[in-house]
């Protein structure tokens, strides 16, 4: 196996913004606390330490274990969930929507990330103790967007009518798509393993959350992740302040707005704050909380409620009140000891909208992490690369630019026209000399036929080009389905392809790889040639 880190920014498939934040720019700093990097972490330490209190933690942690209970939980689980009663506990934390068998790769790289950083940062700081979480966005209603994943270049899909958080979505009708997919596994060992863990998941758990928990949990208890589900009554009981100040004072649409308002001059904002920024949860409906004409109204129902009596139904029903993107990172971090959020290039876009909001709540604003990501090649494709001469990096060149170049360094043929377009330029330089010196309507004859002769010269390069890649048609072929197979959908396989592609090739082998060769501070690109 051979390990190649490369800077994120070279991909090409990462945001000015995240490009920006991990290189410092001083036009994000005013957005977060501590940069993640070991000082940064001694400095989140003590501000963490002294706003979480010793009462939160026993709830935390007894909450925690009665999510478990059903479950087979691990010495190392079961012991970091004890651990979270202690002060010296914090958490790094990450999050996932509740994707049909884990969805996207990343899924796995997101927890490995965390769980390397808490081994990382107990060598750094002996005296701490550090848990792995896994936050399942079990409220989540967008059910389109998780309801499928990809297995060797096909898609497999859960099709089915439901409303509401997607945690608590019946497991109904996922016999039919184990079906589907266990016709293409085959028998040997590893699709053995798949197919228990896609029966033992879906079809022995009566909802949607539990069965991601089981997976999860299958696939890292050896490493002690915590997987939390933020829809539990003893959790949502400590947001219940948070829930009536929103309700009443809507501070995070102030805070995030004027964080906007800032942030725009610069960057693409990825999330827009609505006036209230929660949801009302019931039995198959999760809709919008809006305040029109003196009255809470839920939207697409019937149900209003004045002042009063939606504060009286915060604290009597907690369940009820669901925290929108906005306002779910500040529900994870008045729950959690968490002093890091380890997310996609998205996932911190917005959280850099939030900081604001934050301060104005007294809540301290996590370190911000972006997760590992890794571009697997087979030895086989590793070949290719060479016998193609496509470095690691030109990989994600633009497919179109990578073919211009290798056609163009594999050719005896002149195809740059640069030369010859400076020379032309010249040549009018000591035109317009002379233009200068008849009248404007010459010159401006001078500056058009410049204009017409460059394009010209431009249009025969690029046809020069074209005729070029038509005699090496072999090779074109050649790149464009080589890193059609490393990037689908000339996109990150990690977005595209599920473990389950992976785990069937090697087994469980491929996630010790990962756990062993992913740093979460490394801040890089890794590619694992396997």
């Amino acid at each position: 196996m051979k390990v190649t880190h490369i800077p994120f920014q070279k991909t090409g498939f990462f945001s000015e913004i995240m490009h920006h934040y991990l290189e410092q720019n001083e036009n994000l700093s005013p957005f977060y606390t501590n940069f993640p990097d070991l000082e940064g972490f001694k400095l989140q330490l003590s501000e963490k330490e002294k706003s979480f209190t010793s009462e939160n933690r026993t709830i935390l942690s007894n909450a925690l274990l009665e999510q478990y209970v059903n479950f087979q939980i691990s010495e190392e689980t079961k012991s970091n969930i004890q651990l979270l009663k202690d002060e010296n506990t914090f958490t790094i934390t990450t999050g996932h929507q509740l994707n049909l068998f884990t969805g996207p790769l990343y899924f796995l790289y997101k927890i490995f990330s965390t769980i390397n950083l808490c081994e990382k940062l107990s060598k750094e700081f002996p005296d701490k103790n550090f848990v792995p979480m896994y936050w399942m966005a079990s409220e989540d209603h967008d059910f389109e967007e998780i309801n499928y994943f990809n297995f060797d270049g096909k898609k497999v899909a859960w099709n089915k009518k439901e409303g509401g958080a997607v945690g608590r979505f019946s497991t109904e009708g996922l016999k039919e798509v184990f079906d589907v997919f266990s016709e293409h596994l085959g028998n040997s060992k590893n699709a053995i393993f798949l197919k228990e863990l896609f029966v033992k998941g879906y079809l022995e758990h009566n909802n949607l959350a539990d069965a991601t928990r089981f997976i999860a949990n299958e696939i890292f208890k050896t490493y002690g992740l915590v997987i939390i589900d933020g829809d539990a009554l003893p959790l949502k009981s400590l947001f219940v302040p948070f829930v009536k100040q929103e309700l009443q004072d809507t501070p995070s649409f102030r805070a995030v707005s004027k964080s906007i308002h800032e942030l725009e001059k610069n960057y693409k904002i990825q999330v827009n704050p609505r006036e209230i920024n929660l949801f009302y949860l019931g039995e198959g409906f999760r809709e919008r909380i809006v305040f029109e004409d003196d009255i809470y109204k839920v939207v697409n129902t019937s149900l209003t409620f004045t002042k009063e009596q939606i504060m009286a139904e915060a604290e009597q029903n907690p369940l009820a009140f669901s925290p929108n993107v906005i306002m779910r990172p500040l529900y994870q971090e008045v729950i959690l000891p968490n002093l890091c959020y380890i997310g996609g290039g998205g996932e911190l876009a917005y959280w850099l909208e939030l900081k604001d909001y934050f301060n104005k709540v007294h809540v301290p604003f996590p370190i911000l992490l972006l997760r590992n990501s890794v571009q697997v090649i087979s030895k086989k494709q590793a070949e290719k690369l060479k016998r193609l001469n496509i470095s690691k990096e030109e990989i994600f060149l633009n497919q179109y630019d990578l073919i211009s170049k290798k056609v163009v360094e594999n050719t005896e043929i002149e195809t740059d026209f640069s030369d010859k377009i400076e020379y032309l330029k010249n040549q009018f330089k000591d035109l317009k000399v002379v233009a200068k010196k008849t009248d404007v309507t010459f010159l401006n004859a001078v500056n058009a036929q410049e204009r017409k002769q460059i394009k010209g010269l431009e249009n025969l390069e690029k046809r020069l080009l074209k005729a070029e890649k038509r005699r090496q048609k072999d090779l074109v072929d050649r790149i464009t389905q080589l890193q059609n197979e490393l990037l689908p959908n000339q996109s990150l396989e990690e977005r595209q392809r599920n473990f389950s592609d992976y785990y069937l090739a090697y087994g469980s082998s491929f996630l010790t790889t990962l756990k062993e060769e992913l740093n979460p501070l490394q801040l890089e690109f890794t590619i694992l040639e396997i």
